[in-house]
């Protein structure tokens, strides 16, 4: 079927999207997986735990119809459940439309959720992507739940950064057709490198590229609220400040970002805060943690653990609370572990890929509720 980009269109697509995941929903769940393939960075640095690709051709089955949704736009007018904790939002990324309907997450009572979507995914290179990403955005609006969207490679030609005028005519496209959408991030995991590997092969911007996609959204939705950087921390901080002092350079001192996204996977796991530390002293404004968590798997730093996953898990929020003048924002990756536990790299899953609820989901559900028990019974190790 080809796409016509209308509105009509587009509410076609959701409703197919939303009936159809619905019909799959009694099937079972399916989860995300993030492959870990090393890379090196912009900065000359190989990207230690975090250094995982989270492409987005990650297939989202199974999803509870959102019926009656209402925009998302404003959201964040609604406090959060953590709002006594210092004004920190805390939300989950997942690419998983059913995550919503899931009685555990909704338990939790966030109000933004993270999503990372192809630049392109509104042309008619990206029917699939598209009817996934519209299935996931009503299901979070049935909920009023905000959400924030990072754009990433497409499928179509991962190994190949798109020029500054396919990039603003492409995300142009996606404004159009979802204007409730108003929380982006222009690249994803922008110091990832040029990444190759068997089955995940991409390229990753340049500072000059990011500080020029960066522009260009402003330009193309200027009342959006648009993340600066979006950068993934390593055990060497050095490599992810150089890339980020680049790219102050490209974007100027005028059109300086306000909010910055880091992913502090390594600081997170490590439990040490020397990343995040280095990136508060080296940008100005607000720093949103835009993908973090504590790691139940990644492959070879860390073996399948889900009581190390739980510790890594409070100390993520400790580091959070310590920084918390700055730190507004965190996105808790992700929501379901991997199909196959032992054969997959990455594992951050806050339930498993049945969707039971792990160690590390009562540390998030005891911290954003104020609780002393958890109310869910989670999996063993």
């Amino acid at each position: 079927m080809r796409l016509i980009r209308t509105p009509v269109a587009v509410a076609i697509v959701i409703a197919i999207a939303a009936t159809s995941l619905m019909a799959c929903s009694a099937l079972g769940s399916t989860a995300p997986t993030k492959s870990k393939a090393k890379a090196t960075t912009a900065a000359g640095a190989t990207s230690a735990a975090g250094a995982t690709s989270a492409t987005g051709a990650t297939r989202a089955t199974g999803a509870t119809s959102a019926t009656g949704a209402t925009s998302a736009t404003g959201a964040t007018d609604t406090p959060s459940a953590d709002a006594s904790k210092g004004g920190l939002e805390v939300g989950i990324g997942d690419q998983h439309a059913q995550m919503f309907a899931d009685p555990a997450f909704k338990a939790l009572g966030v109000k933004i959720a993270r999503y990372f979507a192809p630049y392109d995914v509104a042309t008619d290179d990206n029917h699939e992507q598209l009817f996934y990403f519209a299935a996931w955005l009503q299901a979070a609006q049935a909920q009023g739940i905000q959400p924030l969207v990072a754009f990433y490679h497409n499928l179509k030609s991962p190994e190949k950064m798109p020029s500054v005028k396919t990039y603003t005519k492409d995300v142009k496209l996606f404004l159009k057709m979802f204007p409730e959408v108003t929380d982006l991030q222009p690249w994803n995991e922008v110091n990832r490198g040029n990444v190759r590997s068997k089955g995940d092969s991409f390229d990753s911007p340049s500072p000059k590229q990011s500080a020029e996609y960066y522009l260009a959204l402003k330009k193309a939705c200027p009342t959006c609220t648009v993340v600066g950087l979006d950068v993934l921390d390593s055990t060497t901080p050095a490599a992810t400040i150089s890339y980020i002092n680049a790219f102050k350079k490209d974007v100027g001192k005028k059109n300086m970002p306000k909010i910055w996204g880091l992913h502090n996977y390594s600081d997170t796991n490590r439990y040490s805060d020397h990343g995040t530390d280095a990136v508060l002293a080296d940008v100005p404004g607000q720093v949103w943690l835009t993908e973090t968590g504590g790691l139940a798997k990644l492959s070879p730093s860390f073996g399948f653990n889900l009581s190390r996953q739980k510790k890594a898990t409070q100390y993520m929020f400790d580091v959070a609370f310590a920084h918390k003048s700055r730190i507004k924002r965190l996105y808790i990756y992700q929501w379901y572990g991997p199909k196959n536990e032992k054969k997959q790299s990455f594992d951050a899953g806050l339930a498993n890929y049945n969707g039971k609820p792990r160690p590390a989901y009562c540390v998030v559900y005891e911290t954003l509720l104020g609780k002393k028990k958890c109310a869910f019974k989670t999996v063993k190790n």
